[in-house]
């Protein structure tokens, strides 16, 4: 029977980040998907944001991945020849009673060490003519990436390192035992096949959550329940009004319906939210739904009085891999190793959504440095 090092479940643009970094460290390591293709989820139907790191609690995981994330992966996509852009986002208030929220968010930035500058109301329209705010916080280390640039760039260090990508190759089960390599079950079109690994990293995604409850080893007391949360994304017909992403004042765990433009300058709009009341992934149904444009344009207008009726078109949607429901507070990202749920060889990856993308590498770190083992 083959083995393995270390085995990757997922090739999105996290399980492709985690299995570079474990290559890269010298670990023989392999890549598993049950797709035709790399980053073909959540990785595939995202706002392509470099996040700053504004918004997450001081010390949390999302708050230091995020933060080291963004400097990796700025130095990657200089080092890589990855498409991106370090084009800045302004986080407006429209009303004065939204000065507060942007105030806890120049405050939270300040503790992570994200540099946030306060713009009054003309500062932030002499940025963006098209505006119309009461305030602003101006993020100068947000950006934009091509995430499918990256994921590729991701792979070609995996295999340039010695590791694999199997595709088309779905993880069954595992089975975990004291003293010896966890026994992973992968089907394939060809048939099934058993393979041996010393550490398994679970970076499903959406599927993340129904995948750990049928490792054996595993108490699944230590799995927390999956939810779904949809997000449609419209793009705008016509020129882009901003150079800059824009988002509103932030709301609970939601940032709102924002503003970002792609490298190619297409505006695009969202995403809104949605929880789905669906038992699996394979239950999701990703098309937008035109009617939503009246609520998009209602948001809109807030900061961009200018929007023309109709202007909008309905374009693609994602699903957040979430780990809470409506009206609970956002957990931490959740990386699940020995020291939580007692199995040797065994990272789970839990509720990894915004801000995913631009954490990717600084998780690869974190897994292969072994800091998750103690976690």
């Amino acid at each position: 029977m083959e083995r393995v090092e270390a085995l990757v479940i997922g090739a999105g643009v996290v399980g492709l980040a985690v299995g570079r970094a474990l290559a890269l460290a010298g670990r023989e390591t392999i890549v598993v998907e049950a797709g035709a293709h790399i980053g073909q989820g959540v990785s595939s139907r995202n706002s392509e944001v470099i996040h700053a790191g504004l918004y997450y609690a001081p010390g949390s995981l999302k708050a230091r991945l995020c933060v080291r994330g963004k400097e990796l992966l700025y130095d990657f996509c200089a080092t890589h020849g990855v498409p991106h852009a370090r084009c800045g986002k302004l986080v407006v208030a429209t009303a004065e009673d939204q000065h507060s929220a942007l105030q806890g968010l120049q405050q939270r930035a300040r503790a992570n060490g994200v540099p946030a500058q306060w713009l009054d109301a003309a500062a932030a329209i002499a940025l963006e003519p098209a505006l119309h705010c009461t305030a602003a916080l101006s993020s100068p280390s947000t950006g934009i990436v091509d995430s499918h640039a990256m994921m590729l760039a991701l792979q070609g260090d995996l295999e340039r390192c010695g590791g694999a990508l199997a595709l088309l190759s779905c993880v069954q089960s595992a089975s975990f035992g004291a003293g010896r390599p966890a026994l992973v079950q992968v089907d394939t079109a060809e048939g099934g096949f058993e393979i041996e690994a010393d550490l398994v990293v679970n970076a499903a995604g959406l599927h993340a959550c129904a995948l750990a409850r049928r490792f054996d080893g595993l108490d699944a007391s230590h799995v927390p329940r999956e939810r779904y949360a949809k997000g449609s994304y419209f793009t705008l017909a016509g020129r882009p009004p901003f150079s800059r992403l824009v988002y509103p004042a932030p709301v609970d765990a939601w940032l709102g319906v924002h503003v970002t433009v792609d490298l190619g300058g297409q505006v695009r709009f969202g995403p809104d939210l949605e929880w789905l009341d669906v038992d699996t992934p394979q239950d999701i149904d990703y098309a937008v739904d035109p009617r939503r444009a009246a609520a998009f344009e209602d948001a809109i207008r807030r900061y961009w009085p200018g929007l023309q009726v109709g202007a909008l078109r309905p374009d693609y949607s994602g699903v957040r891999p979430k780990i809470h429901g409506p009206g609970e507070a956002a957990p931490d990202f959740r990386i699940d190793g020995p020291a939580r749920h007692g199995v040797a060889g065994l990272v789970n990856l839990f509720g990894i959504e915004s801000p995913g993308l631009t954490s990717a590498l600084a998780i690869g770190e974190d897994i292969a440095s072994g800091a998750s083992a103690a976690r």
